[in-house]
Parts: structure tokens; sequence; C-alpha cells
């Protein structure tokens, strides 16, 4: 669904991703983990397509999007993002969520019945005319979750979207990670949580300094590490 190949993302002098390639299919959930500052967000956003990769290629569905601005836009509604921070709009909960129903043109009940599911999917029923602003942190995760599920997406990424929430919030949301993965969704997610991860996920990308250092299943990568650098990022006990 989601591929890059041979991607390097720059600031400046300083080489944010250094030749990194993954790929994540339908129906497929790729954890991406590695110390702070490893350009797990970086590579997220060149993957939504925010970003431009310095080097190398990004492909959705089978087509390089990579320079065509009319194939990104396209691949772009296709896809959703939901940030560590969500913001929101000085609005109802309600609007928040349907915006990304506005402006693709949905409207009558075929709006309403999607907004009101994706509230009842994320525990906010009932939500609807409160003031974003007035929530909680937790809940407004949640309402960015409904935004994004209510556009039905091919591709989710998430980026470190349990952080900082409760036990009860982090649980509701990673129930609904797993159904978008049980609807056929591709979800790359960024975490620092390594046991989420190991629940959650099919395969796990390992970046450090940038570089993609594994890539495999969670087993693989937590009881069988390619390295010193891995094995003591996911605190595996290896006979080093």
């Amino acid at each position: 669904m989601i591929e890059a190949r041979g991607v390097w993302a720059r600031r400046g002098r300083a080489d944010i991703l250094k030749d990194v390639s993954i790929e994540v299919g339908k129906g497929e959930i790729l954890a991406i983990i590695g110390p702070t500052g490893s350009g797990k967000t970086t590579l997220l956003r060149v993957l939504n397509l925010l970003d431009h990769p310095d080097e190398g290629r990004v492909f959705f569905d089978r087509v390089d999007v990579t320079e065509d601005e009319r194939a990104r836009f396209s691949a772009r509604r296709r896809m959703a993002m939901v940030f560590q921070k969500p913001s929101m709009f000085n609005l109802t909960v309600e609007k928040n969520v349907s915006y990304g129903l506005k402006i693709r043109g949905v409207s009558g009940s075929a709006f309403r019945d999607r907004v009101r599911a994706a509230l009842r999917d994320v525990g906010l029923s009932g939500y609807e005319k409160r003031r974003a602003f007035s929530l909680s942190g937790g809940e407004a995760q949640r309402v960015a979750l409904a935004r994004a599920l209510v556009t039905e997406p091919e591709l989710l990424l998430l980026d470190e979207a349990t952080a900082n929430l409760d036990p009860r919030t982090a649980e509701t949301i990673e129930g609904l990670i797993r159904g978008a993965r049980e609807k056929g969704l591709a979800v790359v997610m960024a975490t620092h949580d390594l046991d989420q991860a190991r629940r959650l996920a099919d395969g796990v990308a390992v970046l450090v300094g940038g570089e993609l250092v594994q890539l495999g299943s969670p087993e693989e990568v937590f009881e069988r590490p390619k390295s010193e650098e891995v094995a003591h990022f996911v605190r595996a006990r290896v006979g080093w």
C-alpha cells in the first residue's frame, strides 16, 4: 500500500533519514521504533506526503507519488495521519470530526451517520456539541482519531498516538488500531512503547540515527536483534 525506496531526508547539513526502504501492505501494521531523534516522525511525514524526500522514491498503491503533485494530492485523500499532539479547531467536536468529510463533498445522511459512527467507535457518543478546546488530552486524541477514521482511509499513520494517555484511553485506541487492520487498512505507527509494538505490529522497523538498522517481525527484532545497538535499545537479554 505504501513503500519508501532509498529515502534520504536532510535538514541543512544533517541527514535525518539515511537510505531508508520499507513497505507496508493492506491489513498490515508496521511499528517504527527507535531512540528520540532517530527520524521516526520525519519518516511518517514523508510517507504521509507532507515532506518530499531529498533522495529516493515513495509509492502509494504502486504509483510513484514522489514528484507528481496531482498524484500526491490524490494519494493524500486516501490516507490519514494522527499526530502526538493533535491540532483542533476552536469548534464543536462534531465539526472537528466532520472536517475531512466536508472537504470531500460528503453530505446528507451519509455525513451524519459517519460522524456518529466515528464518535461511537472512539467512545465519545454524545460529545457532538462539546467545544473541542474543553476536552482533556485523552479526549482530544480520540477526536483526532475519529477525524482520521471518518474519512475511511486506506493508510493510517500514527505518531505516538497513545503517548501520555491514561491506560484505559490507550487501550481504547489500541483496539481501534486493531480494528483498522481487520478492515484492511495499512497502518504505520511510530511508538516509544516497545510492549505496544510487540502487541500490535506485524512488522517492526528500528531506526537509529536515521538509519534502518533492522526490519522484521516482532519476534525477530525483540528476540533475535541483529546488532548490539538494537539489542541494547530493545533491552534484549542476548549473549553479546
